[in-house]
């Protein structure tokens, strides 16, 4: 005797009809289906999730390297400036497309002039800082240097015609 399965047994039976046992084929095999697809959408959900995720992460280390460097910036200036007491020589610059000033003693004009000092800006002020400082502050970021003029060597070319006549840099009026 050949086993039966259930719904063979029940149909003999004349508990259901054919019309109910196709039914009910389909039904499970839809129910499968269904779950391959719930599956497959939970699947896609997590993955963007965990994009979403990297890509959140990836921002907040983005700006909190940002916060960083700018309180390392603000830390060196701080450390660095000059401070500019009883200035009475105007000295400009450009910052963008404005001429600012400010008022610096003749030593400090000289130094600036020749390169050895740079201007920065903290939030609405200027200040002055050596050298070496603003290189380490233009490596982190160029837009807080404002001027910052090349040191120039004193040395002519051998061949320049006019090595005897020296050309002032900056002329007081």
């Amino acid at each position: 005797m050949a086993k039966l399965t259930l719904q063979e047994q029940m149909l003999k039976a004349g508990l259901v009809n054919e019309k109910k046992l196709k039914k009910a084929k389909k039904g499970s095999k839809k129910s499968r289906v269904q779950a391959r697809e719930v599956k497959a959408a939970v699947e896609e959900s997590k993955r963007q999730q965990v994009e979403r995720d990297k890509q959140l992460s990836q921002q907040q280390n983005a700006e909190r390297l940002s916060k960083e460097i700018k309180a390392q910036i603000n830390q060196l200036i701080e450390m660095n400036k000059i401070e500019l007491k009883d200035g009475d020589i105007k000295y400009n610059f450009t910052h963008g497309t404005l001429v600012k000033s400010l008022y610096v003693d003749s030593l400090i004009r000289e130094q600036l002039i020749k390169g050895i000092l740079a201007i920065a800006i903290v939030g609405e002020s200027y200040v002055v800082i050596p050298r070496g400082v603003a290189n380490k502050i233009a490596q982190r970021d160029e837009s807080v240097i404002i001027e910052q003029k090349e040191a120039e060597s004193e040395i002519p070319a051998e061949d320049d015609p006019y090595a005897d006549f020296v050309v002032p840099d900056d002329l007081m009026w």
